[in-house]
């Protein structure tokens, strides 16, 4: 079983903070998502990403693969049983309030055996300290566990984040290497964070015992095109000096396509064209709107032509940008 360096494979220092791990996570998820990257090693190494955001992102699993990790590094490269580490499954065993592992992944593969090796198994869903269970009663019989919950992460762009429907979803239990294929209702406008609720689709129960739930954690991938506030989306809408001064049409983008709006002659950088409701949904009310902001783009270069219009306009204009 090889040892997995997870900081590596995000390309952040041991120290890194929550922040700077999560930035990293974001570019590498955009870079490599398979919606996106079609090269054939782009699903391998994102799967890789995530299993690696799964264990960094939590304190506790963080500090546990820190102490666990390197000893299981120094076993490999000793050949010797590393200290402490019989102890591990009693650790992880004993309801010490972890929280679940992360059971299935959408790629069509599990997380690596050494994930599992670290934190696969013995304990409950979120906000449980370990497997749930339940037992007849008035008589002897055999105990029956509730299967443990397992968790997920979905990736998804902005616009798919806004619009909602449905997504077919490939996923592979790890303890026993089958995989099964959900169709997922996504909540039109949901967010980062948020978690979307399987019944059913978790670990298997013991007897009688149910299965546990699986909980998919979203995750929205950066859009270059626009950035989010609250419901509101902030975009920039680049114009030439002479649409600035004389007013004009041009294109938007909004999450469904591109609008053409009307350029207010004598527009300076910083003015805002707000396109009502088309920014991004709410669960409660209408959606917000969408700001595209003027900025004025000047030519790098100029042709003799340019220049000289250019001149008689700086010789014939009272204007002043300055008092």
């Amino acid at each position: 079983m090889d040892y997995k360096d997870y900081y590596a494979t995000l390309g952040v220092a041991k120290d890194a903070s929550a922040d700077e791990i999560q930035k990293a996570y974001r570019k590498l998820a955009r870079k490599y998502h398979p919606d996106v990257n079609k090269t054939p090693e782009a699903e391998n190494r994102f799967k890789e990403i995530n299993e690696a955001h799964e264990v960094l992102k939590d304190d506790e699993k963080r500090a546990k693969y820190d102490q666990f990790g390197s000893a299981w590094k120094q076993a490999q490269q000793t050949g010797a049983p590393p200290p402490g580490f019989e102890d591990i499954y009693t650790v992880f065993t004993s309801g010490g309030g972890a929280q679940s592992p992360r059971g299935f992944d959408f790629g069509g593969e599990g997380f690596s055996s050494f994930f599992d090796m670290l934190f696969g198994g013995g304990f409950g869903g979120p906000g449980q300290s370990g497997p749930r269970s339940t037992w007849s009663t008035g008589q002897a019989g055999p105990m029956h566990h509730a299967g443990a919950d397992h968790e997920a992460s979905i990736s998804m762009t902005l616009a798919e984040a806004a619009s909602g429907g449905e997504r077919e979803l490939t996923l592979t239990d790890p303890t026993t290497g089958r995989s099964k294929t959900l169709r997922v209702k996504i909540p039109k406008g949901v967010r980062t964070g948020q978690k979307i609720r399987l019944p059913g689709q978790g670990g298997a129960g013991r007897g009688d015992g149910s299965r546990g739930h699986l909980f998919l954690n979203i995750e929205i991938l950066p859009d270059s095109r626009f950035r989010l506030e609250g419901n509101d989306l902030h975009t920039t809408l680049p114009v030439t000096p002479w649409e600035a001064a004389l007013g004009g049409q041009a294109k938007v983008p909004t999450l469904t396509g591109d609008l053409t709006v009307k350029i207010p002659a004598g527009s300076s950088s910083g003015r805002k064209i707000r396109l009502k409701e088309k920014g991004f949904p709410s669960s409660k009310g209408p959606a917000g709107d969408l700001f595209a902001e003027i900025r004025i783009v000047v030519p790098k270069h100029l042709t003799p032509e340019e220049e000289s219009l250019f001149g008689q306009l700086s010789e014939t204009s009272e204007f002043k940008a300055r008092g």
